[in-house]
């Protein structure tokens, strides 16, 4: 067997850190493209979460989702891309990390429709997190701060959900052709 060469301390094969790289490179790109005001919160957590699904379903080890989140989120801090500033890397983090801990749970969730619709809900609320923190700095009203949160994060889950559906058969695509591996069976 050839040996391949692996990056991020010894963590990813050459092949993976491509794979993960298209998953960010396209996270922006779907960002920077589908800059579009449809008047509803969360819209862009659709490709986000669909891709953070792919970058786990196409590379199963710990940490791939979060790795594709910290770059996506560098480079949009890097391209000035939102509104947020520094604090627009929590939006690409935080649901990443809620990705990578759900398959420490369940190893096969990127082939699982059920498993992916509630973690991409969850990991999609959970950018909330960054806009409480950052209406809270702004020392925005508590009852305006509740309100904002609670239809940002209905939105946010909604997207999140709907574009985390669509990763399932993909990634299952992929594996019946033995483009990526499978999954360690369940117990």
């Amino acid at each position: 067997m050839k040996q391949e060469t692996t990056f991020l301390w010894n963590r990813f094969t050459l092949r993976e850190a491509f794979l993960l790289g298209f998953c960010a490179t396209f996270i922006v790109l779907t960002r920077a493209v589908l800059r579009m005001k449809f008047g509803l919160p969360g819209h862009s957590m659709f490709f986000l979460m669909f891709f953070l699904l792919m970058a786990r379903g196409c590379v199963p080890k710990l940490g791939a989702a979060t790795l594709v989140g910290l770059v996506a989120g560098a480079v949009s801090i890097m391209l000035g891309m939102g509104k947020n500033g520094p604090l627009i890397l929590l939006n690409f983090v935080l649901p990443a990390i809620v990705v990578d801990g759900a398959t420490l749970f369940y190893p096969r969730l990127a082939i699982n429709l059920v498993a992916c619709l509630v973690v991409g809900a969850v990991a999609s609320a959970s950018k909330a997190l960054t806009g409480i923190l950052l209406d809270f700095l702004m020392g925005i009203d508590t009852e305006i701060i509740i309100r904002h949160i609670l239809i940002t994060t209905f939105f946010s889950a909604l997207f999140g959900a709907l574009g985390s559906a669509m990763a399932p058969a993909v990634v299952r695509r992929l594996q019946a052709n033995r483009l990526v591996p499978a999954p360690p069976a369940s117990d």
